[in-house]
């Protein structure tokens, strides 16, 4: 061995050694996960569900061509995560990078387009290299991907829920989102039955096209779906895994309430989203400048008691809000409007690690009042969505004011910080009827009914609280019909409320393991400016100087060896 290696070809044992290396890391592909937030570990959830596909499912990736570095890295880390999703299912999955509309005239790009708009993924506006050594251009990006299997096909928008204008930040998240949008879609594509939702009523809620986008584009292309009159049936049927109570503005009767008190018993997940007081925006156009916020006698407040939240009587105001239009002067006798922020539409945002609000962009209220957390035994309860920490809090009898904020002693009363708006309860409840309904009535629940009465729920349950019915609901535009909900109709921007309501959606009556990747963090280490500003010449100098520095004392240090070598010689 020792003649091989001084021999004259012995380059070739090394060029041996090289391609033998290459072979082996071409076929296999493995890497140690050292960030601390453990960014490139796939979870023991993912992969269960991918090692369960029982037919290949294709993948096609639309980020391809010439990309702005942000969409680079981008694209750069969903081919590391679908390597990674290969490696576990092996040929069952199947991916591909494209660039839409390649090759295609103009009609065929049009019918693309509306096909990817119709399964959820828009396009971004970026600039772009034309070709190497010329200028740019505005290009449109579509950051998305196509997932097919068997006979099912789901579109998944990157960025999706991530802030419009928040630039590197939205991408960064975008990329912390990877492994839970894909496991999700292709958890969704796998299943041969879909959870039942129900949408309860006959307590005034919205049945018209103000809960479209929630009812025909949020819920439907996910879930089964049905109404459900509360009054018309004795107890709520088990085969709904959830009921949705959004916006009531009639009273509930204890009976009612009795049948929502059981469902949950019995193990139901109710999705609240209830307003306390009655405050619109039309009541405001309708007035003369103000009107004074009313509560609406939804006798929900012992229920929600005890199961260990309390909605307020107030409204909470916010300087992190939108805009809306309002008069700024006057030029003769016509009024001046312009987009300003009002206070009583605030912006909520997570302000912890939970799954359901991590990663998520702003989700828009209107008129939400606060909601405070009280004992419940067993019951735990974390805080989903909340103000910024310069909100303020308006007590009944509360006056809603077009210029509700006049001065800078008015601006210096937003002192309430975080105020709760959306609450999570999980735990065994505990009925609020024990020892309250009659004899007569728990022998009807069992012997007419099959539905004994429970005292205390049957196993662990979840439901979530919102103090805002309006953040599921809205805006019809006489010009467009029904827009997004959370959308904002006079800037255009649609906020993250249709995917704060799906992950809620999905933590109820989901795949929890796969929503808890949603709680990934992806720190972004960038260099310091200022610093990188302050010392560029010296790390100039340092990358052109040490290199050449090192191949010299190389060279030197074994012309040295060979001297001493081969001096006796």
């Amino acid at each position: 061995m020792k003649k091989l290696i001084q021999s004259k070809y012995s380059w070739l044992l090394v060029l041996a050694a090289i391609v033998l290396v290459n072979y082996i890391a071409s076929q296999i592909h493995t890497r140690v996960d050292l960030t601390s937030e453990k960014r490139y570990t796939i979870s023991n959830a993912t992969r269960s569900l991918l090692k369960s596909l029982d037919e290949p499912a294709t993948i096609t990736v639309l980020l391809d061509g010439d990309l702005p570095a942000g969409f680079k890295k981008l694209q750069g880390s969903t081919r590391d995560m679908l390597q990674e999703f290969r490696e576990i299912a092996g040929n069952n999955i199947q991916y591909y990078f494209r660039r839409p509309g390649d090759n295609l005239n103009d009609t065929a790009k049009l019918i693309l387009i509306d096909s990817l708009q119709r399964m959820g993924i828009n396009a971004t506006n970026v600039r772009a290299q034309t070709k190497k050594g010329e200028g740019e251009e505005q290009r449109l990006v579509y950051p998305g991907i196509i997932i097919e299997y068997k006979d099912r096909v789901a579109g998944v928008d990157l960025l999706k829920g991530q802030s419009s204008v928040d630039g590197i930040n939205s991408l960064n998240n975008a990329e912390a989102l990877l492994e839970y949008k894909l496991a999700n879609t292709l958890d969704k594509v796998m299943q041969d039955s879909v959870p039942v939702v129900g949408y309860l009523t006959g307590n005034g809620e919205p049945l018209n096209y103000e809960v479209y986008d929630l009812i025909e584009n949020t819920i439907k292309p996910n879930y089964g779906f049905s109404m459900l009159p509360i009054d018309s049936v004795p107890v709520i049927p088990g085969f709904f895994h959830a009921m949705l109570i959004i916006k009531p503005k009639l009273g509930f009767t204890e009976s009612q309430k009795l049948k929502i008190d059981q469902y949950v018993m019995r193990g139901g997940k109710v999705f609240w989203l209830v307003d306390k007081l009655f405050a619109t925006q039309d009541s405001l156009r309708r007035s003369e400048g103000s009107f004074i916020a009313f509560d609406m006698g939804l006798n929900l407040d012992d229920i929600l008691f005890k199961y260990g939240v309390r909605i307020n009587s107030d409204i909470v105001q916010d300087m992190n809000c939108t805009e809306i239009p309002q008069i700024v002067g006057m030029m003769g006798d016509r009024p001046q409007m312009q987009l300003m922020p009002w206070a009583y539409f605030p912006l909520l945002s997570g302000n912890n690690n939970n799954p359901i609000s991590k990663n998520l962009d702003y989700v828009l209220s209107q008129f939400p009042q606060s909601i405070d957390t009280v004992k419940a035994q067993g019951i735990s309860k974390t805080v989903l969505l909340a103000t910024s920490p310069n909100a303020r809090i308006i007590s009944t009898p509360a006056k809603v004011e077009l210029n509700s904020v006049k001065n800078k002693e008015d601006l210096e009363t937003f002192t309430s910080a975080n105020v709760p708006v959306a609450v999570l309860l999980e735990g065994q409840f505990n009925s609020l009827y024990t020892n309250r309904i009659s004899a007569a009535t728990k022998d009807s629940l069992s012997d007419m009914y099959k539905a004994p009465f429970l005292p205390v729920a049957a196993e662990a349950n979840k439901m979530i609280v919102v103090s805002d019915g309006d953040i599921v609901t809205n805006v019809v535009s006489q010009q467009k019909g029904p827009l997004q909900m959370g959308q904002n109709e006079y800037t255009g921007y649609a906020y993250a409320n249709k995917e704060f309501f799906l992950n809620c959606m999905e933590y109820l009556i989901g795949n929890p393991g796969i929503l808890e990747t949603r709680g990934k963090d992806y720190t972004l280490r960038l260099l310091d400016k200022k610093k990188v500003e302050e010392s560029r010449s010296t790390w100039q100098m340092i990358n052109l100087v040490l290199p050449s520095a090192c191949i010299i004392l190389f060279a030197f240090i074994y012309a040295y060896i060979k001297k001493r070598k081969y001096q006796g010689v």
